[in-house]
């Protein structure tokens, strides 16, 4: 009778091993990509209009996530969000604040931080008249390194956000490279935006390994294959933004070298019109992904 019942233990424990998926600890995780992936939410900024939060973070929770980048708060205020959030365990990473709170309102955005439990605050897009150039590169500089000094006081770190038109050429490289020379390496951090590096035509790759010490964060986002690149505009259509692996990025190169300078936490950002049925496909995608 004991024989029978530990055959049958051993057994049960070879088909539970064997439903265990080839993947990491964490969703979006693999052999070889380690993550963490998370989700900036401002991907379903629609379905947050017409659904509102509560069910919208279900369904975040549901895919399996646990970190999030948030992008405001859809009628709730912060600590009503925070809670909705802290119910189903999704830990609040980032936010992307606008470029003139940061430049006027620091203490604000500081207190508001503070309030969603924030590792991190970032700015998506340098309030600018096209075309971005010199001058409005360097006041961009200044306002970064105020705001992360100030950041830094209270234990967070800021963080920006590439858009694509910050390389345009400059002296022998980009707009990019003068943000980068002209920001405080102990106060300014980086977010790669993949589809806003690629589409502009630069190498994801050597970015990171030009600068090994200064990306914090990063926004998975695919190029729809045959879109044409070179453009410095900082938008394309919604409908170019693909489920990861069916676009023009090389992502293991990208993500092995990203892991290798220490990018802290990967974000699924996804703005196209298919994005609910889109996020399913790339967590697919990077849980299969070897290299």
């Amino acid at each position: 009778m004991r024989k029978n019942i530990y055959i049958g233990l051993i057994v049960l424990m070879l088909l539970t091993v064997a439903r265990i998926p080839a993947r990491g600890a964490g969703v979006g995780e693999s052999k070889s990509f380690h993550g963490p992936v998370g989700l900036q939410l401002y991907s379903l900024r629609d379905q947050f209009q017409d659904q509102g939060v509560v069910p919208v973070l279900d369904q975040v929770a549901k895919w399996g996530f646990k970190y999030v980048e948030v992008a405001g708060t859809y009628g709730l205020s912060i600590a009503e969000f925070k809670a909705e959030l802290d119910k189903r365990g999704l830990v609040p990473i980032g936010w992307h604040f606008p470029y003139e709170r940061l430049r006027d309102d620091i203490q604000g955005v500081i207190s508001e931080a503070r309030e969603m439990g924030l590792l991190y605050v970032g700015c998506a897009w340098i309030g600018h008249e096209a075309p971005f150039d010199e001058k409005q590169c360097r006041a961009a500089a200044d306002v970064f390194n105020k705001a992360g000094k100030a950041l830094a006081e209270h234990d967070m770190k800021f963080y920006y956000h590439n858009h694509g038109y910050e390389f345009y050429p400059h002296g022998s490289g980009t707009l990019f490279d003068l943000l980068m020379a002209e920001t405080d390496p102990r106060y300014v951090y980086f977010q790669m935006d993949v589809l806003w590096t690629v589409f502009p035509d630069q190498d994801p790759v050597q970015l990171l390994e030009k600068y090994p010490d200064r990306w914090l964060l990063f926004h998975l986002k695919d190029l729809k294959k045959g879109v044409a690149t070179g453009s410095f505009a900082g938008h394309t259509e919604l409908t170019n933004d693909v489920a990861l692996g069916t676009g023009q990025v090389e992502w293991p190169a990208l993500l092995r070298a990203a892991q290798k300078v220490g990018v802290k936490y990967y974000f699924i950002e996804d703005e196209s019109p298919t994005v609910v049925d889109q996020i399913p496909r790339s967590l697919q995608f990077l849980e299969q992904l070897e290299f």
